[in-house]
């Protein structure tokens, strides 16, 4: 296709612009052949006329497809050109916030000017391992393409790191060597990587400096080879320097500074060390003070100097030379400010005691005249004789200067040469890693000789650089078989000519050097003569004679010729030197120029005897005879150019790794791109030649694989074939006709520039299509549904508006008919009610009229009688007036004092109505009122009763009495015809009876106003009584809102202390999980450690190959140290110090003698305390024998001397005690004296003492033991004695008898004593009689009890010959069965005996508890007699065995041989089992080999139960247990433990070793808590179970080591399963495509990436899962706790997540739609795994939550800050970071995708600014989750588990 049949309408290009270099615009038309006018709209909608150049026709370069916009290669643009480059590096830049760019094998990197959170150690461990192109871009894929390629390649590399000042060339390469220094670690214990990381700040502070551009800008070049050892580890350095700028430390230009040294030395002046240096402010001296601008914003000088001195003592410079080097830097700054005075115009003279050459001379040690007199003079030699020659002022001021420039250099060069000596390997390097930090090309207004320079040497890098690139395209077009063709490049050969070549500008420069009066004019002329007009690239200048202009591969550059000479000379007067040499107070200055003969250059080229490192091919010259004397006269020309070619020697040794800084603008602002100076540099740097040279041959290169994923879309089905590259070559040939445009290689497809771009333009049009169809379609769909909805909801409304307007006329039909109705009614009514109002009103009238003349003459009658009435009202009412008024002011004058009163009262009322409580006390006063006013209404009610009887007794009066009127008038009617005559009376009589109206109408005018007062009344007590109403229930509601919301207060109080309660909870099971973490990664790092220290010395023996002379002791106890605590931490402070003070001189040497020295201490302390008890015991029974006998005098004297006898024995024993504890007390003091270590070994005089005190202190305790029980026995006798008899009536005291006698003297009293010794008698008689009846039963209960014991003597004697027939089993069964009968029978003999007598029986019940109580005792008691005496049994069994070897030696083998032999028949018997194991103590080693170092997991965990060695362990120990053999049980808990650790070394990579062990390790712990006798662990055990608990010894200490040890294991677990895991996971979870077509492979550039189609050696999901189903079947194979699954399921779905997510972050391409979804597919099968293995309990699913969140990101929509604000809500698991991360890297894949707005970052990064997270952009892969061990008993029994053969186990038996 031609590249002219891309300029079609809507084409967009690029146009040259004068601001922003090029600017984008849109065809409005498409181009013809032929047209001279492109019409063109710019982005901002303005139109444009692009006419085309009339020679060339050039057509403006294309622009790409936005799909290719930012992407992190610049060759996989399918346009190659500036604008394209330029243009991407801006929206990387600006936009993504990327730094970092690939251009082919180039790194391009853009300063920030702002700290990036991109070089963290966990940035660089993502990096570790990674291909160069699996990643973003960045410094650290570089560095680890290095080093990986060393290591694969067996070839050194180099890193070139080149730009301009202010680019971070400097940053970049020390992060480059941060890199390596991480990665690769140190061979030595030396910390290499420390000592090549801390040599920056010492650099930077001697050879960096602020400039206009930059404010730590490198001012000489250098290049740091980094050693590696075989194992490619770091082992060493060395740095080569080029080309210092030594002008600096003379002069600055403005807003410059001097080198960093000198400003940190005066910051730090007010040291007390450095106030011999006499230094003050940076602007006291004229060598800093020259730029005006001595302090760097956020730079802290003095803070800086103590970071140099610290990598300076690190690097081993001491601090006597440290202070040296600050001497001679002062003294520069002192010799700066030495002036001169001018005698003459040809002489000078320093002023007398000049200060500042005092203090000069008084820092370097020389003496003040004689260096006063070489400044001011200059030594010239001839051929004859030698004259001294004063100088002008000017000239001792460049002296000065001179000599000043030249100590910094040559202290410049010591400092390196010590920093190389430091850093040199110790051990043969086997190859190395260059970092070449040099400066980039420079060009400024003026330009000297330091400019020539640079660009000389990036001159030569250039070509180096294309050199390289060409080869690569080469090898690359010769290795896919493709015809290759010459590409023309840019080769720069003729400029490096024009300066190095013979009569270049260098060699006509030394030649003019040489001249004893040359000048940079006559150099200049020179220049002109032999290069203008016959070298293109050399020009002159129109209007300058002393200038010259060279065409560099970057811009022409103007070089002013003034100073040229001078610098090229670089002559420094020889007597000042000689001065300085001659110091004898100052050693260091003599160094710096006593090897100056021998350095090849004095500006820092690299010194003599530093010669390249190992497997470089460049090997230096040898120097001839005699040259080392010529050698210092060498120009600086020369010299940099001879270490120029040794550096390109090294460069062309070495495989090159290119980084080009960018300086993205002159002002230092962060993330702002002036397009204007990025395309000046990338032209400079050799990006845009890199560009051209791939664009030139076929840039853009597919495989077949990735073309047919990418381009399935153009196929037909029937194109697709079985062989993909033949399905890429008919595809091709369809779509591309001309097959120029397009290669195949053997593995890929090659594309000129251009080609992609059109297919990615047919592949678009075919999508746009299918899309537009798909549109249609759908459209056509929707269309059809919405009219269809239309014209039923027409019909519906049709329906609906005619049913009404038939409704409607129906209602008018019955309007119109009822209209007629209601007229005829209507009128009939009208006629009627006029008719009924004219006769209304004619009867009114008549009435009206008629009433009018009654009236009148009624009220006649009634004006007088009215008369009378009011004036009697008018008194009455003036009487009543004035009352009122009196009343009226009283009344008035009480509202007034009671208002007050009520005010008063009010005020309080409100005080009090503020608390609840007056709220009740209120309502309960409103009660009381309302109960007041309804008492009060009862008793108005009552008096509105008796008011009612009253009227109706009035009613009743009246009525009566008009009766009897009416009688009368009756009655005079009836006798009116008699009384006739009686008018008069009649009038009266009528008189009365109106005045009884008048009184009738006055009650009932009275009634009415009775009747209105109190409906009135009623009416207001209603209303207050409703008013009252109100206010109770508005008083109940404001009470329900007290109460709600103090009950909503409370509410909130609880929830709030819940929620705290939860938060602490939460925040402790936090500290919990952090302390276990903490604990574990110390663990971690202590078995680190361990395994350092076994492997230090096992080369330690592998080392030492002479063994030393003389026998040498093993220890066989030497395991059992680790459990010594046990014993000694029993034994008090003051008994142990002197122990201790003992054992930490011999710990070394002899340990183990130590411990059984403590253990054997200990067992006489307890001899001790047992002793000291019984001696108590036998205080406190002597003191209550002496109170015996106290009360009791006449004791007989053979109980005397029993007691004589017992205070003689425990005297003896009081003796026999201090003597004990005198000969302890001997045995520590002679053990603490001698301290050799033979004293405690076994066979020692003191070892053999102790044993000896030993068995007979616990001979003589046996003996007291017996002697007390005795003594016991004798003392309750002795109580028993002590008591005073009872019987007082028994009179045969002879005494008593013969004193009463001798008192009778009377005879009548003797007669009376007979008489009274008769009855007497008698009553003895009677007496005896009894007792001997009594004893005559007594004596034949006995004897039926004696038969009866014979009886039961005899059948015992039967039993007991029944038992000793029976087997030892059976025997014991046989007499507890007996005994249980004998018991049974005694307890029935007892139940019939008491039964009468509960009381009785109670008492005999609670005495048989107390008897069985003692028993227990003495069992226990005899059951340690037992053990005692089997011991002792088997000690003697032992030592009998060896009498009888010995005599069987002596017995003939005829003697044996005669013996008669018996035959016997032994019977075979089922043996009940204990749950032990016995084992000799000599099998432990086979033990432990056989059963843990030998064993193979596999045949174990499929043939026989899960954790055997774990319970064949415990049972041995558990026998040793029994034995009470505490050695024994040290030893092999030892073993084990050391035997676990050792077979975990030699297989620690086996994930089923590591499995089965961890398993094991578990078992067996839990083992030794389940049979601890603890009550906590014996829960869950059987009875059986809790009978083979453990009975000596308290294993809690070695069950926190084997605790100690499983977290050991699992940790080594964790490490095994991620290294399995680590290659899978990115390719599985994010580069295969799960979901089949979803994700299109986008265009990659030269960096390509692993490529995400399934090919047999790429890992998938399935991958993933199916080593998910391998890891659990071996854990469920080897019995693993449940609870230890699911945590180890945990950590391994965090590794997936986490390294998933890292890698994600790290990777533009992975950013997008497409691969969102298939990242939840992904998880959601992770998550199905997880159900199918019923583990969704166990967290691994909310380890996966960052990952889930960050797919769902990719997926939602980012535009309208609605959706900011989902985003925020959504992703509470991922950081602010990852957030603006993921943004800033989203890239659609589709053109139909759209790129997120860098202002909907702006607004997420808004809303997430509170958030409080971590600014760590990665997850920490190698985080391992604390883990813990819950208690898992098990249920299996000791006794049935079976040994089997195959374990190699048949020295142990079964017990």
């Amino acid at each position: 296709m031609a590249a002219s049949e891309l300029y079609t309408k809507y084409a967009r290009v690029w146009i040259p612009d004068p601001e922003e270099v090029w600017k984008s615009a849109e065809l409005l038309k498409d181009y013809k052949p032929g047209d001279k006018v492109l019409q063109l709209r710019l982005e901002e909608g303005k139109d444009l006329e692009y006419c085309l150049d009339p020679k060339t026709k050039e057509l403006p370069p294309l622009r790409n497809p936005d799909i290719l916009v930012g992407e992190n290669d610049l060759t996989a643009l399918s346009y190659l050109h500036e604008p394209a480059v330029l243009h991407n590096l801006k929206v990387r830049f600006i936009d993504s916030k990327l730094i970092y760019t690939y251009c082919g094998i180039v790194l391009v990197a853009i300063n920030p000017y702002e700290q990036l959170p991109i070089y963290g150690e966990d940035i660089i461990n993502a990096y570790s391992g990674q291909n160069m192109g699996d990643m973003d871009p960045h410094i650290f894929a570089v560095a680890e393409e290095a080093y990986k390629q060393m290591a694969r390649d067996e070839r050194n590399q180099s890193i070139i790191v080149s730009g301009e000042s202010g680019a971070g060339k400097t940053v970049s390469a020390k992060y480059a060597m941060r890199y390596f220094a991480t990665v690769s670690g140190s061979a030595s214990e030396a910390n290499v990587e420390e000592k090549v990381l801390a040599s920056n700040p010492i650099m930077e502070s001697i050879g960096n400096a602020k400039t206009t551009r930059n404010d730590n800008s490198s001012r000489f070049g250098k290049y740091i080879e980094i050693g590696f050892d075989k194992r490619y580890r770091i082992i060493g350095a060395n740095m080569r320097t080029y080309l210092l700028e030594k002008s600096r430390v003379v002069f600055q230009a403005e807003e410059e500074r001097n080198y960093h040294i000198f400003y940190q030395l005066c910051a730090s002046a007010a040291l007390p060390e450095f106030k011999t240096l006499r230094l003050g402010n940076a602007n006291h001296f004229h060598y800093t003070k020259q730029g005006g601008s001595p302090v760097i914003d956020g730079v802290d000088d003095a803070k800086e100097m103590v970071n140099t001195r610290q990598a300076c003592t690190l690097l081993g410079i001491s601090d006597s030379y440290q202070m040296g080097i600050f001497r001679i830097l002062a003294g520069i700054l002192h010799l700066g400010n030495v002036e001169f005075a001018s005698r003459d115009s040809d002489s000078c003279t320093v002023p007398p005691k000049h200060e500042p050459l005092t203090i000069f001379c008084d820092l370097m040690g020389v003496e003040y005249e004689e260096m006063a007199h070489w400044l001011c003079h200059r030594k010239l030699a001839t051929a004859t004789e030698t004259y001294i020659k004063p100088i002008s002022k000017l000239h001792a001021i460049n002296a000065r200067d001179a000599l000043a420039k030249h100590i910094y250099a040559n202290l410049f060069n010591w400092i390196v040469d010590h920093v190389n000596k430091a850093l040199h390997a110790t051990v043969k390097q086997h190859s190395f890693i260059g970092v070449l930090d040099i400066y980039g090309f420079e060009t400024f207004e003026i330009n000297s000789f330091e400019q020539f320079c640079i660009n000389y040497a990036n001159e030569k890098l250039q070509q180096q650089f294309n050199m390289h690139v060409f080869k690569l395209e080469q090898e690359e077009y010769m290795k896919e078989q493709i015809p290759w063709t010459l590409i023309d490049f840019y080769d720069n050969q003729p400029c490096i000519n024009l300066i190095e070549a013979k009569m270049g500008v260098l060699d006509l420069l030394d030649e003019e050097c040489k001249m004893p009066k040359g000048s940079d004019d006559s150099w200049a002329q020179k220049l002109y003569n032999t290069h203008l007009n016959k070298c293109a690239l050399f020009e002159k200048p129109r209007l300058s004679n002393k200038a010259f202009i060279i065409k560099h591969f970057a811009d022409k550059v103007e070089y002013q010729c003034e100073g040229f000479l001078e610098k090229n000379k670089d002559t420094v007067y020889e007597e000042q030197i000689k001065v300085l040499k001659s110091s004898k107070k100052f050693k260091l200055l003599p160094e710096l120029f006593q090897d100056e003969e021998k350095v090849l250059s004095p500006t820092s080229a690299t010194p003599s005897g530093r010669v390249p490192l190992s497997r470089t091919a460049v090997k230096p010259a040898k120097a001839r005879p005699g040259q080392a004397s010529k050698e210092h006269k060498k120009t600086v020309g020369h010299q940099f150019r001879n270490s120029l070619h040794l550096l390109m020697e090294t460069l062309n040794a070495t495989t090159p790794h290119y980084v080009r800084c960018i300086k993205p603008n002159d002002f230092k602002f962060p993330f702002t791109f002036d397009e204007k100076r990025a395309v000046q540099q990338l032209r400079a740097c050799g990006v845009l030649e890199t560009i051209r040279i791939s664009a030139a041959g076929f840039p853009s290169r597919w495989t077949y694989q990735e073309f047919f994923s990418r381009y399935r879309v153009l196929m037909k089905q029937r194109d697709v074939l079985g062989d993909r590259k033949q399905t890429c070559k008919n595809v091709l040939e369809k779509l591309i006709q001309d097959k120029d445009k397009y290669q195949f290689g053997k593995t890929k497809i090659f594309f000129r520039a251009g080609q992609v771009a059109y297919l990615e333009k047919i592949r678009a049009d075919k999508l746009r299509a299918a899309c537009i169809r798909i549109q249609k379609t759908i459209r056509g769909w929707l269309m059809r549904k919405k009219y269809m909805r239309m014209r039923k909801a027409a019909i519906t409304i049709q329906r609906h508006v005619r049913g009404y307007q038939a409704r409607c006329y129906a209602k008018f039909l019955r309007r119109t008919r009822a209209a007629i109705t209601i007229q005829k009614f209507q009128r009939m009514y009208v006629v009627r009610k006029r008719y009924q109002r004219m006769r209304a009103t004619t009867i009114a009238l008549q009435a009206l009229l008629r009433g009018y003349m009654v009236r009148n003459k009624y009220q006649m009658m009634l004006r007088e009688h009215k008369t009378v009435i009011i004036q009697k009202h008018v008194r009455g009412w003036l009487a009543r007036l004035h009352y009122r008024r009196v009343l009226k002011a009283i009344v008035y004058l009480q509202c007034c004092y009671r208002r007050m009163m009520a005010k008063r009262e009010l005020k309080k009322l409100k005080i009090e109505a503020r608390s609840v409580e007056r709220y009740k006390k209120l309502h309960i006063g409103l009660e009381n009122k309302i109960m007041q006013l309804q008492r009060k209404i009862d008793e108005q009610n009552k008096e509105y009763k008796s008011l009612l009887e009253k009227m109706s007794n009035l009613e009743i009066t009246y009525s009566t009495e008009t009766e009897k009127l009416r009688n009368d008038v009756e009655r005079l009617r009836m006798s009116e015809e008699e009384a006739k005559n009686a008018t008069n009376r009649v009038i009266s009589l009528q008189e009365e009876i109106a005045k009884l109206r008048k009184e009738l109408h006055q009650t009932q005018s009275e009634k009415k106003t009775i009747e209105e007062w109190a409906d009135k009344y009623k009416h207001d007590t209603e209303q207050l009584v409703s008013e009252l109403k109100e206010q109770n229930t508005l008083l109940k509601t404001e009470k329900e809102d007290l109460n709600r919301r103090i009950h909503d207060q409370a509410r909130e109080i609880t929830e709030s202390m819940e929620r705290k309660l939860v938060e602490e909870t939460k925040q402790l099971e936090l500290d919990l999980n952090d302390e276990r973490l903490r604990y574990q990664n110390l663990l971690n790092e202590f078995s680190r450690l361990e395994e350092r220290y076994d492997d230090l010395k096992d080369e330690m023996n592998l080392m030492v190959s002479i063994p030393k002379p003389g026998h040498k002791r093993t220890d066989s106890t030497h395991s059992s140290n680790e459990s010594e605590y046990t014993f000694s931490s029993e034994i008090t402070e003051a008994e142990d110090l002197p122990v201790r003070m003992e054992q930490e001189p011999s710990e070394k040497k002899a340990p183990l003698d130590m411990s059984l020295f403590l253990k054997l201490q200990k067992r006489v302390t307890e001899l001790e305390q047992e002793k000291q008890s019984l001696q108590d015991e036998l205080d406190r029974k002597e003191e209550q024998a002496l109170r015996a006998k106290a009360k009791e005098e006449e004791r007989p004297p053979m109980r005397g001397a029993e007691l004589e006898y017992e205070s003689l024995k425990r005297q003896e024993l009081e003796s026999e005690n201090k003597k004990l504890k005198n000969e302890l007390n001997e045995l520590q003091k002679a053990l603490t004296e001698t301290r050799a270590p033979e004293v405690t070994a076994p066979g020692a005089p003191a070892y053999r003492v102790l044993l000896d005190q030993l068995t007979s202190v616990s001979e003589e305790l046996e003996v007291r033991k017996e002697e007390v029980l005795i003594l016991r026995s004798q003392l309750v006798s002795q109580k028993e004695a002590i008591q005073p008899k009872e019987d007082k009536n028994t009179m045969t005291d002879a005494t008593l008898l013969l004193e009463d006698v001798q008192k009778m003297k009377d005879k009548g009293e003797i007669a009376q004593a007979y008489i009274g010794l008769k009855e007497t008698n008698r009553l003895l008689e009677s007496q005896l009689q009894s007792q001997k009846k009594s004893h005559e039963n007594e004596l034949e209960s006995l004897r039926g009890e004696i038969q009866s014991l014979k009886e039961e003597n005899n059948r015992q004697q039967q039993l007991l010959a029944q038992n000793l027939q029976l087997p030892p089993e059976a025997r014991i069964e046989a007499s507890l069965q007996h005994e249980i009968t004998r018991l049974t029978n005694e307890n029935l003999f007892y139940e019939e005996l008491y039964a009468d007598d509960p009381k009785k029986y109670q008492l005999y019940r609670i005495s048989l508890y107390k008897r069985m109580i003692d028993l227990m005792e003495q069992l226990e008691k005899q059951d340690k007699t037992v053990r005692k005496l089997k011991k002792q049994l088997k000690v003697f069994a032992k030592k009998i065995g060896e009498l009888e070897v010995g005599q069987m030696e002596n017995i003939s083998p005829g003697q044996i041989i005669d013996e008669p032999i018996r035959p016997v028949n032994i019977p075979r018997k089922e043996k009940d089992f204990q749950g032990m194991l016995e084992y000799k103590k000599e099998d432990e080693q086979k033990l432990v080999k056989n059963l843990i170092l030998e064993l193979k997991p596999r045949g174990v965990a499929v043939n026989l139960i899960p954790g055997l060695p774990a319970y064949i362990l415990f049972m041995c120990v558990r026998h040793a247990d029994y034995l009470n053999d505490d050695q024994k049980v040290r030893s092999l808990l030892t073993s084990t433990i050391n035997g676990i650790k050792k077979v975990l070394k030699k297989r620690g990579d086996d994930f089923e070793t590591v499995s089965f062990w961890l398993s094991n390790t578990c078992r067996f712990l839990h083992c030794l808590k389940q049979y601890s006798g603890e009550e906590g662990f014996m829960k869950h055990n059987t009875p059986r179970q809790n009978e083979h608990c453990l009975t000596n010894f308290d294993l809690a200490e070695y069950r926190q080591v084997l605790s100690d040890l499983a977290i050991q294991i699992y940790q080594q677990l964790v490490r095994v399963l991620e290294n399995i895991l680590q290659p899978m996971i990115v390719s599985g979870m994010l580069e295969h495509e799960t979901i089949q077509g979803v994700s299109g492979v986008k265009p990659t550039g030269l960096r390509k990436r692993t490529s995400s189609i399934a090919d047999e050696g790429t890992y998938t999901l399935d991958s993933i899962i199916r080593q998910l189903n391998s890891f659990h079947s071996v854990m469920c194979q080897h019995g693993m706790d449940p609870e230890l699954i699911k945590q180890v399921v945990k950590q391994m779905f965090y590794i997936i997540g986490a390294v998933t997510l890292n890698n994600l972050l790290l990777r533009k391409d992975m950013c997008s739609w497409s691969k969102g979804m298939q990242i939840r597919y992904n998880v959601s099968q992770l998550e199905e795994w997880l159900r199918d293995k019923n583990l969704m309990n166990s967290g691994a699913k909310e380890t996966l939550e960052p990952l889930i969140q960050a797919a769902q990101l990719l997926q939602v929509k980012k535009k309208t800050d609605e959706d900011a604000e989902a985003i925020c809500s959504m992703c509470n698991a991922l950081t602010t970071a990852q957030i603006v991360k993921v943004l800033n890297l989203y890239t659609p894949v589709n053109e139909f995708e759209e790129r997120v707005l860098v202002s909907f970052i702006r607004t997420i990064q808004v809303r997430l600014r509170d958030r409080k997270d971590s600014p760590q952009l990665l997850m920490d892969a190698k985080h391992i989750f604390p883990v813990t061990f819950p208690f898992n008993p098990s249920s299996l029994a000791l006794e049935t588990i079976q040994i089997p053969a195959s374990l190699g186990l048949g020295f142990i038996s079964r017990v």
